[in-house]
C-alpha cells in the first residue's frame, strides 16, 4: 500500500472519518443522555430512531475490516439515511419545534442540522468511488477508505481475525436488512410519518 501514501484524497478520508466520530457518535450519545435526563421525550424519540438507523454506519465498519466491496455500499446508504432519519417524522419534527427554548433543544437543532450536512456531503464524496463496490476493491483509491476502520480494527480487536469481524458485519447487515423490510412493508404502510403510532 505505499502508493496510498500518494493518493491526494487520502487526508480527506481520514477528516470524513473523524467527522464521522464527531457528528455520528460522540454528540449524539452526549444528546441522548441529555434528552434521558431532562426528560425530553420527543428528542428521545428521534435520537433512539436515529441510533437504529445510523448503526449501519457500524456495520460499515466491520465490513470494512475484512476489504469486503459491499461497505461502499452501505457506507452510501447509511450516510443517506441518516438525514432521512432525522427529518421523516412529522409528528416528532412538531414536538420538537413546539418545546420551549432550552439549551437542549438548541444543541439538537444544531446537530440535527451539522450531521444532515456533514451526512450529504459525504455520501456526495462516496459516489466517485462506487464503483469499488462492483470491480476490483484491491486498487489503491478503494484500499484507501479501508484504513480508518484497519486503526478502529487494530486498537480494540487486535486479537481478533479480521475475516470473524467481518463475519459479524455480514450478521449484522442481514439483520439490518430484514428490519429496514420490515419497516418499509409493514409500518410504514400502518403508520405513516407518525412515529410515535403502534408499537414502538
Amino acid at each position: 500500500m505505499s502508493n496510498q501514501a500518494q493518493l491526494w484524497f487520502q487526508p480527506l478520508i481520514w477528516m470524513d472519518f473523524r467527522l464521522a466520530v464527531i457528528f455520528t457518535v460522540l454528540l449524539p450519545l452526549i444528546l441522548i443522555l441529555w434528552a434521558f435526563v431532562q426528560k425530553t421525550a420527543a428528542i428521545q424519540s428521534l435520537l433512539i430512531i436515529y441510533w437504529r438507523v445510523s448503526s449501519l454506519l457500524a456495520i460499515t465498519v466491520y465490513l470494512q475490516i475484512g476489504g469486503l466491496p459491499i461497505s461502499f455500499i452501505t457506507s452510501l446508504v447509511g450516510q443517506s439515511l441518516i438525514p432521512l432519519s432525522l427529518w421523516f417524522w412529522a409528528d416528532l419534527n412538531e414536538e420538537i419545534t413546539d418545546l420551549p427554548a432550552s439549551p437542549l433543544k438548541l444543541g439538537f437543532l444544531s446537530w440535527r442540522w451539522a450531521t444532515t450536512l456533514y451526512s450529504t456531503l459525504s455520501a456526495i464524496a462516496l459516489l466517485p468511488f462506487l464503483s469499488c463496490a462492483f470491480g476490483s476493491a484491491t486498487a489503491d483509491s478503494c484500499q484507501a477508505w479501508f484504513q480508518p476502520s484497519w486503526l478502529y480494527y487494530q486498537f480494540f480487536h487486535a486479537n481478533s481475525k479480521p475475516e470473524f469481524l467481518s463475519f459479524l458485519g455480514i450478521l449484522g447487515l442481514i439483520f439490518y436488512t430484514l428490519s429496514l423490510g420490515y419497516f418499509l412493508v409493514v409500518r410504514l404502510g400502518k403508520q405513516g410519518r407518525s412515529a410515535m403510532a403502534g408499537d414502538e
